[in-house]
This record gives structure tokens, sequence and C-alpha cells, in this order.
């Protein structure tokens, strides 16, 4: 089976597709990768084929002041939509691009396409006429009444719950006219109903959804339709082969066990800033720490022999040797760690990283968030002192942990696939 894959956005983004493709490939099937291009080397050093895609909005992180009010919610509600709002504008020519790499893509043919929700590749699909998979990151494309899109940037009564997953459907339809004439003009596929709904087939029937996270940490509320799969994480196995520096060796073997502190692709406007309100916590807290610094999220200027700075290290081999993981909140980190049982404090930055934090939190994984924007170091070196001490907590990490295990979420991906090219 030739499956055609189409992922865009940052590393949070990109490494479940590579998982799912790995697990393609396992089973014996020929998966091709398309992603923005600066991930070509990732994707390739796991022996997956890539088709490159431009970077497009990508290249908006690389000027994190202009999304500060997305990012750390300053300036209010009424700020973070209208950068919201200015950032679909400014995105639009950048789009234009993707979507002609999408469609040179498409060339070599698939038996299937597997896409981001968010990705309009459902066309690719139907111009090649093979099933789409759409898949969810996040739980925010399965309209519900137990909980609100987790992209609203406001509480809404619970009446609303189910109705506030149109604000999905809106933001996409931002990109309609220039999508409308690729599908026309590139593609050669005639104007028809639903063509903005990746969620559904073009004869208008639901598509089948796989949402790449476990139904331990958000379990799948009693409305959802039978279409939704919630498969579990799609972990990729990146510490396998993974050799640590001499440093990391020896600060491990050193003493107790550190806690591991990284934010990410979420970039910041001042990281040594938060290099050294993280550093001033962990030493109030009474611990020792790895911060990760891959991804600008924060830097240390001074290396000390409580704290090791490294650039990136693969989640599945360094969370199980830390004693907590403190993080931004996306989804693949939250299930790295707690597929390796650790205590977790979620920092989010913005409105999905809230609900996962949230999340964490009410499973009884983490003690209450600590939001990028409230961050201060009494704050922050409570979270850590009360998730590494927390006897219970250690124990409820490890049983979620041994449950997320047992889902076998890629593999169970990988099954619904073959059903879907099957059409059983």
């Amino acid at each position: 089976m030739r499956v055609l894959l189409f992922t865009h956005g940052t590393r949070g983004d990109v490494q479940p597709f590579v998982a799912l493709a790995t697990g393609l490939l396992a089973a014996g099937h020929e998966p091709v990768l398309a992603a923005p291009a600066a991930f070509g080397p990732f994707v390739e050093r796991h022996g997956v084929r890539f088709a490159a895609l431009d970077d497009g909005p990508n290249r908006m992180l690389d000027e994190p002041g202009r999304l500060e009010p997305v990012l750390t919610g300053k300036g209010g509600n009424g700020r973070r939509v209208a950068t919201m709002l200015r950032v679909m504008r400014e995105a639009k020519p950048a789009m234009a691009r993707v979507l002609t790499d999408m469609a040179s893509a498409a060339d070599g043919g698939a038996d299937l396409v597997v896409h981001q929700a968010n990705s309009p590749a459902h066309h690719i699909a139907e111009y090649l006429g093979v099933p789409a998979v759409p898949v969810g990151l996040q739980p925010v494309w399965a309209p519900t009444r137990a909980f609100p899109n987790l992209m609203l940037p406001m509480r809404v009564p619970a009446v609303c719950n189910r109705m506030s997953y149109r604000l999905t459907a809106l933001a996409l339809r931002s990109f309609a006219g220039a999508i409308d004439r690729w599908r026309r003009d590139t593609l050669g596929l005639s104007r028809r109903r639903c063509r903005h709904d990746s969620l559904r087939r073009p004869d208008g029937t639901p598509a089948t959804l796989l949402q790449a996270f476990s139904r331990h940490v958000v379990p799948p509320p009693a409305d959802y339709p039978s279409w939704v799969h919630t498969t579990g994480f799609w972990f990729l196995d990146a510490g396998e082969d993974w050799d640590p520096s001499p440093e990391l060796t020896r600060f491990l073997a050193a003493g107790t066990p550190p806690v591991f502190i990284g934010f990410g692709s979420m970039p910041n406007t001042d990281p040594a800033q938060v290099g050294r309100l993280v550093t001033e916590a962990v030493r109030r807290a009474g611990v020792r720490a790895i911060l990760a610094s891959g991804g600008g999220g924060l830097r240390l200027e001074e290396q000390a022999d409580d704290v090791l700075v490294v650039d990136q290290v693969p989640h599945d081999w360094i969370f199980p040797r830390v004693a907590a993981v403190i993080h931004a909140g996306g989804a693949g980190t939250t299930g790295a760690a707690a597929a390796a049982g650790r205590p977790q404090v979620g920092c989010p930055f913005h409105v999905e990283q809230r609900f996962w934090a949230q999340r964490l939190h009410a499973i009884g994984l983490a003690p209450e968030p600590v939001p990028v924007r409230d961050l201060d170091v009494d704050a922050l070196s409570e979270a850590i002192r009360r998730a590494v001490t927390d006897d219970a907590r250690t124990q409820r990490a490890e049983e979620v942990a041994r449950q997320i295990r047992a889902e076998r979420g890629l593999a169970r991906a990988v099954e619904l696939l073959e059903s879907e090219a099957a059409g059983t």
C-alpha cells in the first residue's frame, strides 16, 4: 500500500507523522511523508521517503515578538484575537507556495492519503481518486457537548460547547479563496459542496478521523460518532540508537535523578530571562535539572554544577531517567512523559497547551498548571517541589504509563488505515 502523508507546522506536528510512517514501513507499506523542508534530514534519518513542502508560515516563528500576544496571552483576548487574524492574513501568500508543493508531492500517486485535519490534502486524495484519512493531534475536530473547542480564547457556557467547534472550520475558511483557485487551476477539480470540510468525503459522508492521543488522558465523550477513533499516542522510538554526550552521562550519574525542563518549539521573546528564572526555581526546589534549549524557549548564559544545558535529546531516552518533566504542554511531550511514567508540570504558552496541562492536572499527573504569563520563581519552584515529592502522584503516573503503553496507539492506527484502504 502506497501511503502519502501530509503535515505542516512545528516539530510537534511532524514527529507523530514520522512515527506513523515508520509504523507503516514496519507493516510492509510504502509511505511518503510531505512536510516542511526544514524537517527533511529528521524525516530521512528514520528511513522515510520525504517530499519537501515550502516552510511557509513556519518562518513566522523566527520572529517571536510578532506572535507574543498569541504565545503568552499578554494584552488580553482582544489583542490575541487581533494578532491571530493578522497572522492568518499574512500567512496566505506563504500557504500558496505550500499548496504548489503539495500538488507536486502527489505526482507519484498513492493508494491512501493521510493528513492533518487542518490541511487541504483531502483535495489531493480526491484528485488521485483515493480515500483520505484526517488526523487530529488535538481534540478540536469532532464536536462534542462534553467540553468546548480548546482553541477558544475565552470561556463559554456549557450549552455552547458543541457549537464552539465551528470556530475551527471558520479559521480554515480564511484560506478558502486560495484553496479554491488551487483546486480548480492546479488539480483540475470542479467545485463541490463541503469542499472545505476535511472531515467529509466528496460524497458528503463522514471521513474516518484518527485522534493521535490517549483515551486515558482525554476520555472519548459518549457523543463521539463511530467514525472518530482515539487510537493512543503515536510514539517515535528516536532514542534507540541515540548516544548521549559524555557531559550528559556524567551529569546523570553524579547525583539523584534531575528534573527535565524544556519548552520545545515555542519561541520566547526573552529566553535568557526564562533561563535565569527557571534556574532560580530549580535551586529553591532543591533539585538538579537538565534544561533543553532547543526550539528557543529558554537559554542559560552560565553553566552550573546543578544544571546542565542540552540542545535536544530524544524524549523516549531522557524521560525514564528523570524525576519529573516540566514543559510547555504540547501533545507530543505530554504523551511521551506520560508513557515514561513521570510526574509533570505544565507551563503552557497558549490555549492548546493549556488544555493538555489542565488534563494532566485533572488525571493526577501534575500540580496546577503554571502558565508562562504567570511564570515566577515562587510558583514554579513550588510546582516542581510538589511534582517530585508527592508519592501518590508518582504512583498515579506509573499507573497511567502502563495504560498508555498497552494501547499500542501506532499499531492501532496502522490497522485502521489498512481497513480504510481495503474499504472495510
